[in-house]
């Protein structure tokens, strides 16, 4: 069983998604808040599987929520996804690079919300093609600055040329799947080169991968 915590200041967007999550089998909503600060209070208690939390809120916001979680040792199983209004919402990237798992627009059919969290509970990030191409075209030329991090420079420098390369292709949004074809890999093996590369980043999930990419310039 899937257990969900639903944060969003707005009645509506929380009723929808009890609604939908207790439709659905294999998914448990086991608490819901109107802002962060309350939505922190309940993933402590709770310890869900998957956060689905509005970026902006009153009391403690959500990128001031996603902090916290990502912070706390005993959370560190949450994965938390920012629901928001808009494709490319000033504070995106900053939620990816503070550790979410990706994010989803409010406004998703109930479908795809419902595979997202599938997938994030299960290790995957929410960061499509297209939408992972725009996020890189709007802020990586802000944001990519090799020399600003050094301990990020240092685990980058620990990376092998495969690595890197297969890092790169990772920031461009493809699956393994599609980084195989490219490189005329078989996916396992793609799949081997991502993990270790998430190992020496020290990265999250496959969503923060992407963003150490576009920091350290391999996209």
């Amino acid at each position: 069983m899937i257990r969900v915590v639903v944060v969003d200041d707005q009645a509506v967007v929380r009723m929808g998604l009890a609604t939908l999550i207790g439709s659905e089998d294999g998914v448990e909503l086991v608490g819901e808040a109107a802002d962060g600060r309350a939505g922190l209070a309940m993933i402590r208690a709770q310890r869900p599987d998957v956060v689905l939390s509005d970026i902006r809120m009153p009391v403690l916001d959500g990128l001031g929520l996603l902090r916290d979680v990502v912070a706390d040792p005993e959370l560190g199983h949450v994965r938390v996804v920012m629901l928001t209004t808009f494709e490319l919402d000033e504070y995106v990237f900053e939620a990816l690079r503070l550790g979410a798992s990706g994010f989803l627009l409010k406004d998703a059919d109930p479908v795809s919300l419902l595979d997202a969290i599938r997938v994030v509970a299960d290790g995957g990030s929410l960061l499509a093609p297209s939408v992972t191409r725009r996020v890189i075209e709007q802020f990586g030329a802000v944001t990519a600055t090799p020399d600003a991090n050094p301990d990020l420079t240092a685990r980058i420098a620990e990376l092998t040329e495969r690595e890197r390369e297969i890092v790169g292709w990772v920031a461009t949004g493809r699956s393994n799947q599609e980084i195989a074809a490219e490189l005329v890999l078989s996916p396992d093996t793609v799949r081997t080169h991502v993990s270790r590369a998430m190992v020496k980043l020290r990265a999250r999930d496959r969503a923060q991968l992407v963003v150490f990419a576009i920091q350290s310039g391999l996209s």
